[in-house]
């Protein structure tokens, strides 16, 4: 691996199954217990709210929240960007490595939660969060932690199931307000963001893995103005 982004772990490090990792060991835990319960939990290929939005973008620097499996930031790559993958599962992340270093591309690997994660402030052109499991705090810090990573001109794309905000109860067993929702994120955009997209759309979902039942998303796009 090349050139680890400053303040975060090396890449070595976030593939190490006992440390480099920044976060709450409780997250790491739940995550790679569901990673560790099938050989393959996503359908390998990349989300369709990411490619429709995305496809047309000059490549640059980006940072792909929650990478799972790798099948996003490996399209990303391929495609030219240069990729800061995050996830709190070790399990994941192992196996996103392979099918990097199958594909013969690079990414840049951050095992820990976002807010924990020391990301340099301001630094990506694109911040993509396909379906993020983010856990909500009174002092909005994953929110905020979106928002702080893009830089002046690029774009944050968060995509989510629709309708999840308002169940009570997740298919987790999670509290539903435990999260934080596109919604959420969109009350904290100020005179520095133009909300270019906000809205629900049928899924583009790629055949097979977890969470093919979902047949809507809320898409928001949001570009920082300065």
């Amino acid at each position: 691996m090349t050139d680890n982004l400053a303040g975060t772990p090396s890449a070595s490090d976030a593939l190490s199954p006992t440390g480099g990792y920044a976060g709450d060991p409780g997250v790491r835990a739940e995550w790679d217990n569901r990673y560790a319960d099938r050989q393959q939990l996503w359908s390998g290929r990349p989300n369709g709210a990411l490619v429709a939005e995305v496809a047309g973008l000059t490549p640059g620097r980006v940072l792909d929240v929650g990478c799972g499996e790798g099948a996003d930031a490996l399209w990303l790559a391929r495609g030219g960007w240069d990729v800061t993958a995050l996830e709190v599962s070790g399990v994941a992340l192992e196996r996103a490595a392979g099918h990097m270093r199958d594909a013969g591309v690079t990414v840049h690997w951050v095992h820990a939660t976002l807010t924990e994660a020391g990301l340099p402030p301001a630094s990506f052109d694109l911040v993509s969060a396909q379906y993020p499991a983010l856990l909500r705090t009174p002092d909005a810090a994953a929110e905020r932690a979106l928002l702080a990573a893009v830089a002046p001109g690029g774009m944050l794309l968060l995509v989510h199931h629709a309708g999840m905000d308002s169940r009570q109860t997740l298919e987790s067993g999670r509290d539903s307000a435990d999260y934080v929702w596109p919604s959420m994120v969109v009350a904290l955009l100020d005179e520095d963001w133009e909300l270019e997209v906000d809205e629900e759309r049928p899924r583009v979902a790629p055949d097979g893995g977890a969470g093919m039942h979902h047949t809507d998303d809320v898409v928001v796009r949001a570009r920082r103005l300065r």
